[in-house]
């Protein structure tokens, strides 16, 4: 096959995902909406970088970036009316090329208002068959062992016992974890003698380490109930506040999503961002300007809602087995 057929192959099926996907959500009531790139805040994750954006003619930094996500300015369009939305939309984030990794790449997310993050659960369950058999309608391949799997769920805390036989949610002190990882995985990397890493570094040394390599033979698999740490922008569980309301997909071991039960409480917001923008500030030496218009959302009265972010390039790879689905 030459290269010419084979980028073919790859971007029809990638254009015919992207209108499975609108298929999907177009029948479901949701509405398409699009978001602004350049913003004034890309968003508060510690590890991820955003490109910042520069006046060409000025030659002279705007104060403005690409967005890394558009969830900021779909959660405004909630606070002033707007219910169940989804966007696809490119984002952008400086880190190397890798193989499920580029600078550009295509974002899904959809909100749901009014709604728990259980019910985006069930959107990815029937999205996923949804898109399998609209690419098998036009005769696109896909991965045999999508073919009829059965969608499995766990908890983080069932994760960690069932493959390292141990209750995570008893190691919620970093120091705590830092011990364990020492006294019972002496392959596990830990950092030079008198470094100290935060609870979420050691729980994602093991996690990548000791879990993910086992979850390469299960086709579909809905983690949820994150350790509090890894809160994120979602809300603990009203019965168990050491868990966050969050879940990731991973199919054959690869992530492929991540979901929240979105934190509505401005208060607890600041001070989350606050502590990401200091560990940002600490480990990589820069900083960015406080998400003000996302603050005046939430003060405008941000719905209880659920929502999801989902790499196409990566579903795509996933579904079909394509080597290289990015465009660039």
């Amino acid at each position: 096959m030459d290269h010419h057929t084979d980028r073919y192959q790859t971007l029809n099926a990638q254009f015919n995902l992207l209108k499975a996907i609108r298929l999907f959500f177009e029948s479901r009531d949701f509405l398409d909406v699009l978001t602004p790139p350049v913003v004034e805040n890309p968003g508060m994750e510690t590890h991820i970088h955003p490109f910042s954006v520069h006046h060409t003619f000025q030659a002279s930094p705007s104060g403005k970036y690409l967005h890394t996500s558009p969830e900021f300015a779909m959660k405004e369009l909630m606070s002033i009316g707007f219910e169940n939305i989804f966007s696809l939309n490119y984002c952008f984030r400086d880190e190397p090329a890798a193989t499920h990794h580029r600078f550009q790449f295509i974002m899904l997310e959809w909100y749901r208002k009014n709604a728990h993050y259980t019910a985006i659960m069930k959107d990815m369950e029937e999205l996923f068959p949804f898109c399998l058999d609209f690419l098998q309608s036009k005769n696109i391949a896909v991965v045999d062992s999508f073919k009829n799997c059965r969608f499995e769920k766990a908890t983080v805390q069932e994760l960690f016992l069932e493959y390292l036989n141990f209750d995570l949610l008893d190691y919620l002190n970093p120091d705590d974890l830092k011990d364990y990882i020492a006294k019972n995985h002496k392959d596990v990397p830990l950092p030079v003698l008198g470094e100290k890493l935060s609870f979420d570094d050691y729980f994602f040394l093991l996690f990548l380490n000791k879990i993910e390599p086992k979850l390469k033979n299960i086709p579909y698999l809905l983690v949820y109930e994150f350790p509090h740490q890894l809160a994120a922008l979602s809300t603990l569980k009203p019965t168990d506040s050491r868990v966050a309301e969050r879940f990731e997909v991973y199919c054959h071991g690869i992530e492929l999503c991540n979901s929240f039960n979105e934190l509505t409480h401005l208060p607890t917001q600041k001070k989350r961002f606050s502590e990401q923008a200091s560990e940002k500030k600490q480990l990589y030496g820069y900083e960015l300007p406080e998400p003000i218009e996302f603050y005046q959302s939430m003060q405008r009265g941000l719905p209880t809602s659920a929502g999801i972010a989902l790499g196409i390039e990566r579903f795509q790879k996933i579904l079909t087995g394509s080597t290289n689905p990015f465009w660039k």
